[in-house]
């Protein structure tokens, strides 16, 4: 017998079923609640199930905060009455989405926040693992947990979470369902979750561009946000701009020639601390994630369209990380489209990986169109404004 088939699965119909993890810090609930409040606007009735709320309405002994000091067999036991409500709750017609961490690391050591089979019969259809910028997780921790952590902490977290999930979906067969969403510029990322449950047939994007070398030239952020704003609006983007720690090393390299100690960041609405030694000592681990992740984002994209601005001195805007995400995509199969502004012609190394290279975004989203990737579009490029800015709730 299959083991499959000693367990209860709950009639799916089309209804849909969604497991989200993250980290502690991440601030999940509201987030979610855009997605279910955007899915209510188009028709569809999405129920958000945030399993730490109902594990602590089943134990309202359990002070706020504390529920990680339970014993582990409790704490399982509890874990496992609650998400047979959540199965309960799935036999329903409501499309769900369940709220979720994929491990706990606390006094019990480093453990995990499901059970296989529970899952297993749940049989979710995606599997997504929000991520944010250290910064701020750091805030967030600082500001509404009793945690001590450091910023090497919030880093293993966030990969503990990354794997679990990743672990998870293939063990129970679903591939091709896993995604990283960095939750970035928040209208873009609610509207990309949105799209990955009801709108599965949008091509998935990675957008290309130089992030470093162009910080301090505004009428090319400018030119760069406008293109990753038209592909947001007609595609399911994964955009490495949405995680931009880089900075913290910039600003912490800046302070150390200032002989400071510290900086000052705005991050949700105030101004938080950090230690110049400490964003040095993780460096590396920024870095190393900086270049793992997002190749992941590429894998679990259909293609990657890259934008090579023309800088004020006539130079192609072309970084040697844009150079290696065309590699690597054309590696992996994916579609490889280029937007080259410079007038200057591109080098082999661009034309022998891409498949097509415009000169225009209006000539690649005229493609597209073409192609039927996209329906019919308005064109909506501002030159000019500042950077948009990352666009937080709470």
């Amino acid at each position: 017998m299959n083991p499959k088939d000693s367990l209860f699965h709950p009639p799916r119909g089309n209804n849909k079923r969604v497991v989200v993890t993250g980290q502690v810090g991440l601030n999940k609930k509201p987030f979610l609640r855009k997605v279910v409040e955007l899915a209510s606007s188009n028709g569809h009735v999405l129920r958000q199930l945030n399993i730490g709320d109902m594990m602590y309405a089943e134990a309202p002994d359990v002070v706020p905060g504390r529920i990680l000091d339970l014993p582990l067999g409790r704490l399982n036991t509890l874990r496992r009455s609650v998400f047979k409500d959540v199965l309960a709750q799935a036999r329903g017609e409501n499309d769900i989405l369940v709220n979720t961490h994929a491990t706990f690391r606390w006094k019990h050591g480093l453990f995990p926040a499901f059970d296989f089979d529970h899952m297993l019969q749940f049989d979710a259809d995606l599997y997504i693992t929000l991520v944010d910028n250290l910064d701020a997780v750091h805030e967030c921790l600082d500001r509404d947990y009793n945690i001590d952590h450091s910023l090497k902490d919030i880093m293993v977290w966030r990969e503990e979470e990354i794997l679990a999930t990743e672990i998870l979906a293939s063990s129970l067969g679903k591939f091709g369902c896993f995604y990283i969403l960095a939750r970035g510029f928040e209208r873009d990322t609610v509207q990309s979750l949105y799209s990955l449950i009801y709108e599965p047939e949008k091509r998935k994007v990675y957008p290309s561009f130089p992030m470093t070398h162009v910080m301090d030239m505004p009428e090319t952020l400018a030119e760069i946000d406008a293109f990753r704003d038209v592909l947001a609006e007609h595609f399911i983007t994964f955009d490495p701009g949405d995680l931009d720690e880089k900075r913290l090393l910039i600003d912490a390299g800046d302070a150390t020639k200032r002989g400071e100690d510290t900086i000052t960041m705005h991050v949700s609405g105030r101004d938080v601390s950090f230690s110049v030694s400490e964003i040095t000592s993780v460096a590396g681990d920024i870095d190393g994630q900086i270049y793992a992740r997002d190749f992941k984002l590429i894998d679990q994209s259909d293609m990657i369209v890259s934008y090579v601005p023309e800088l004020p001195n006539g130079k192609p805007g072309l970084s040697s990380g844009v150079e290696r995400e065309l590699q690597h995509a054309h590696e992996v199969t994916k579609g490889v489209y280029v937007v080259w502004k410079p007038k200057c012609e591109p080098s082999p190394f661009i034309t022998e990986t891409a498949d097509e290279v415009f000169s225009t975004v209006e000539q690649a989203l005229d493609f597209f169109q073409r192609k039927g990737y996209i329906g019919h579009y308005q064109l909506n490029l501002v030159r000019g404004q500042a950077p948009r800015e990352r666009g937080r709730l709470g």
